[in-house]
């Protein structure tokens, strides 16, 4: 890895946990002090503010198992931010939906992140604006190709196999 690649990826990581400790504090300190958790506060925007979801909807948007699901809607739902109820053609379907509090949390969770981007691209003009917004859709296209691979096992031992391949590669080129 070059110094530019190894800055580069430095930066992501550094980037990724500033963010994180950042909407983590906005929760903390904001209108709902401390009484939801990052975690639960994705399940709202993954739940969404029109529309009821299915628990498996939801479960696949976040990409996690429905019983991980439950657990999370069961404490909302004890908080006061979800609805939970069977479907009306499907008794078998359980159906999610924000309450009037889980929608002010998530179009405030909204919120942050749109004034993040303000922030971030107030700075440059708008030739630079483009470019900037540009590349970070290039990045999240990469990184959702990148999710993608490893969603399937078999390709997740096809890529570890090749990049053991590489390496050997590699060893054996010095």
């Amino acid at each position: 890895m070059n110094d530019r690649e190894q800055k580069m990826a430095e930066d992501l990581v550094s980037i990724f946990e500033k963010v994180l400790v950042a909407e983590e504090k906005s929760l903390q300190k904001g209108y709902f002090n401390n009484n939801l958790s990052l975690a639960e506060m994705h399940t709202l925007d993954a739940i969404g503010p029109y529309e009821s979801r299915t628990m498996t909807e939801t479960a696949q948007i976040l990409g996690i198992t429905v019983g991980t699901l439950t657990v999370s809607v069961d404490r909302l739902v004890k908080k006061g931010f979800v609805l939970r109820r069977r479907d009306d053609d499907d008794r078998r379907v359980v159906r999610i939906s924000l309450t009037r509090d889980g929608k002010l949390a998530a179009r405030m969770h909204g919120k942050f992140h749109k004034v993040l981007a303000k922030h971030i691209l107030e700075p440059y003009n708008e030739q630079e604006q483009e470019l900037l917004a540009g590349l970070v859709s290039e990045i999240n296209d990469y990184m959702s190709t990148q999710v993608a691979r490893y969603d399937n096992n078999n390709e997740l031992r096809q890529t570890a196999k090749a990049v053991a391949k590489d390496v050997r590669r590699r060893k054996n080129d010095d």
